[in-house]
């Protein structure tokens, strides 16, 4: 089968969040080019690559589950997307053991959360927004396992 290219899937999610901000009031799509850099910077592999341009696309009914079954991604990265998808309701165990369970979700995550963690993004928000984020930031990284990052 014939996957998508990077390009492909940068295009996709940058149309698929088109219009969408973060909590800073930037265009969504900076946050996802951060991570995908982010991702290739620490190493990984094209699908993990791929995986953190789509990471939120489900969770922000961005794209829908079927679009991402029906994908021609590979499994390793419709997996990866799958796991970062958060669950309502889900309680912040079982999301990061799910993440801790599928290979190579951990450095997409690891990814996301250097870039949400990023002091700068931090300190444009509101204190207690800032510090309510910082301190799930904190759990989350202590759950899979991960030091603080200064990046």
């Amino acid at each position: 089968m014939d996957y998508l290219s990077l390009a492909e899937v940068e295009r996709i999610a940058r149309s698929a969040h088109a219009g969408q901000t973060d909590k800073n009031g930037h265009p969504y799509t900076e946050h996802l080019s951060a991570v995908a850099h982010g991702v290739a910077a620490r190493g990984g592999s094209v699908e993990q690559i791929a995986a953190g341009w789509l990471h939120d696309a489900v969770e922000d009914d961005a794209l829908t589950r079927e679009w991402l079954a029906e994908a021609a991604l590979s499994d390793t990265t419709k997996a990866i997307v799958d796991a970062l998808t958060k669950r309502p309701g889900e309680p912040l165990e079982e999301y990061t053991a799910r993440i801790l369970a599928t290979p190579g979700a951990l450095v997409v995550k690891q990814a996301d959360l250097a870039h949400n963690s990023d002091p700068a993004r931090l300190a444009s928000l509101d204190p207690a927004t800032a510090e309510r984020l910082a301190a799930k930031y904190r759990r989350t990284r202590e759950l899979l396992g991960l030091a603080a990052e200064s990046d």
